[in-house]
């Protein structure tokens, strides 16, 4: 069978190209990660106000700019980290997907981070998957990554 449609030497499944939806899904999820780690910061800073000053305890107002900075800090720290160490957010798990090199190993963290840092300030890019014919985003040219189907939970096989 070939590549794209059928299974590797071992009975292993063929790692093809992601498409828009999988990764749109993907993208959805974790920005309800993303979220949610911001709301658990907000509350974990309301109770640190309420402990240390319950008399004179208000809610904080963080505004606009540091709303948008804790975002945009925490986007690329949680994608950075999990692209450069398994290769899955929590969306990519659900999807079964994974961003690998183009040797299928695991990315390394500068590339992590380079790649991180595109796909929050630069969405676009990501668009571009549903043009080109590899399923690659602007950010994968660029940096010679791909997201691929791999429903693997085993690490070492994708460093292998």
């Amino acid at each position: 069978m070939t590549a794209a449609h059928g299974v590797a030497g071992h009975g292993i499944p063929e790692r093809r190209p992601a498409g828009i939806v999988t990764r749109g899904v993907a993208s959805v999820i974790d920005l309800g990660v993303v979220v949610g780690i911001l709301g658990v910061a907000y509350l974990g800073l309301l109770l640190t106000r309420l402990l240390l000053s319950p008399q004179t305890f208000s809610f904080p107002d963080p505004g606009p700019l540091w709303s948008i900075a804790s975002w945009l800090g925490v986007s690329i720290v949680y994608l950075t980290g999990c692209w450069a160490t398994t290769g899955r957010t929590i969306g990519s798990l659900a999807m079964g997907v994974r961003v690998t090199n183009r040797r299928h190993q695991r990315v390394r963290w500068a590339v992590s981070l380079l790649r991180a840092v595109a796909c929050v300030f630069f969405p676009v890019g990501l668009l571009w998957v549903a043009v080109d014919p590899n399923r690659r985003s602007l950010q994968d040219i660029v940096l010679r990554t791909e997201v691929v189907y791999d429903w693997r939970q085993d690490l070492d096989v994708v460093t292998a």
